[in-house]
């Protein structure tokens, strides 16, 4: 029997922290990086990104796993998983926040058309 946590949060609670909008704004660009990247791309602290993680991976939003790199060292390597309907309509939402408010400060203006062509 698995201990994984299910929660099903609406779009409201997803998009209630700036953090994991971020995240999946990132995402929808880069389809999937490894942690540091992500925590450096959305200019948050690795706890708070880490939790934020947790909560999307939770909703079937993204995954992760650890990829083996040189030596013995592993990196976490975060997707988001684009096929999940869930998913789809977190980025038509962020789309259209988007294109009411623009896109997330810390993503900067180098984004703007990338993050509307890419949903």
């Amino acid at each position: 029997m698995s201990s994984k946590r299910v929660f099903v949060l609406n779009l409201k609670d997803l998009f209630a922290s700036k953090g994991r909008q971020k995240i999946i704004e990132v995402l929808s660009l880069h389809r999937e990086m490894n942690m540091m990247q992500l925590v450096s791309r959305v200019g948050g602290r690795y706890p708070e990104v880490n939790r934020n993680l947790a909560i999307l991976e939770d909703e079937g939003i993204i995954i992760s796993e650890y990829r083996k790199q040189v030596k013995r060292a592993k990196v976490r390597i975060i997707k988001i998983i684009k096929e999940n309907p869930r998913t789809q309509k977190l980025l038509r939402t962020l789309k259209e926040l988007q294109e009411d408010q623009g896109p997330s400060i810390a993503l900067g203006a180098h984004y703007t058309t990338q993050s509307t062509e890419n949903f």
